[in-house]
């Protein structure tokens, strides 16, 4: 009796089971994806896509609106059906989800969380959006660069005494009487004067060297490069700060000029492009003050911080301002009686 009643149920179990696998919401729904296009679980891509061509003939919603026969919203149910099971079934990935929802019907929240992983996926190579965006940025990067190197040079230009130089550059190279030809290469005063202008203006570029935020852009400091040389810099850093520790360290060499002042714009927390744009002689300073001690620093700093609050104490605007906070600044509740 007992082996009777188990071959009974057995069945029922394995069809529960299957059901179970078959998920609403998900894939083809409570349908099964081969059962919709009629081919087996050991069907190739060219078999499936026979399959779906002919089934999407035959549903197609507007065939059957010529045909008549079968309802158009069944028509339209069974074909968007038919398309849903061929989306599935025709691309590896999908098809593998489902073949493992269909195998393991137990693994409930699994099988969400594949599926709809896939579905919000990007469609686009994230790789791709990346590299794209940093070209991007890059080319904004270097032609803003190039935009405040240019108001730095015109803005230079009207400096008598960088203007005054460039023009004694310019005669003495016979660039300006050029621009004065006579005959048949004669121009109006405007090109003329717009021509000298440019003339001023590159021998201003060719002379003067601008350091910091408006000086000349260069390709290997836009982002693109940057990242591209990483890697090289890296290991120029390790090797640079391994022969640091060896030779200072360990050897215990004095500082070369150099060294003395990359350690003084550590102590400055200032980048490369900013200490590089002091004059030298306030370098020469820095170097005679031996500020690379760093005790040396911290006596040179409080001077600095004196000096600034004795300025700040003098100058007859931060007293109009202190005076202001005291009298009718945001801390005072007044009323003014008019």
């Amino acid at each position: 009796i007992q082996e009777g009643w188990l071959l009974l149920v057995l069945p029922l179990l394995l069809l529960s089971g299957r059901a179970g696998a078959l998920v609403k919401g998900l894939y083809c729904g409570s349908h099964n994806c081969y059962d919709v296009l009629g081919v087996s679980r050991k069907a190739g891509k060219a078999e499936i896509a026979r399959a779906y061509r002919q089934l999407a003939r035959r549903h197609h919603p507007d065939l059957v609106r010529r045909a008549g026969g079968e309802s158009l919203e069944s028509a339209q149910e069974t074909f968007l059906l038919v398309a849903t099971a061929y989306e599935v079934l025709k691309d590896e990935e999908t098809r593998k989800d489902y073949d493992y929802m269909l195998d393991h019907p137990e693994e409930y929240y699994s099988h969400y969380y594949h599926y709809y992983s896939r579905r919000l996926a990007p469609k686009v190579d994230v790789r791709i959006v990346i590299i794209v965006t940093v070209c991007a940025i890059s080319v904004f990067q270097f032609f803003s660069w190039w935009s405040s190197y240019n108001e730095a040079i015109n803005y230079l230009a009207t400096v008598p005494k960088y203007r005054i130089q460039a023009i004694e550059i310019a005669k003495q190279q016979g660039l300006l009487n050029k621009a004065k030809e006579k005959g048949k290469n004669r121009r109006s005063k405007e090109e003329i004067r717009e021509e000298e202008e440019n003339i001023i203006k590159n021998i201003i570029k060719s002379k003067i060297d601008i350091k910091g935020g408006y000086q000349k852009p260069k390709v290997g400091d836009i982002l693109l490069f940057k990242i591209i040389l990483a890697p090289y810099h890296l290991c120029a850093y390790v090797v640079w700060y391994c022969r640091w520790i060896y030779h200072f360290n360990i050897k215990g060499q004095k500082y070369g000029e150099e060294e003395r002042l990359y350690l003084i714009r550590k102590y400055m927390k200032m980048s490369e492009s900013q200490f590089d744009s002091l004059e030298d002689h306030q370098k020469e300073t820095f170097l005679k003050r031996k500020l690379w001690i760093k005790e040396n620093y911290e006596v040179y700093k409080q001077e600095q911080e004196e000096e600034l609050k004795k300025k700040m104490a003098n100058d007859s605007r931060w007293k109009r301002y202190r005076r202001w906070m005291k009298n009718e600044g945001p801390g005072r509740l007044t009323f003014v009686d008019d």
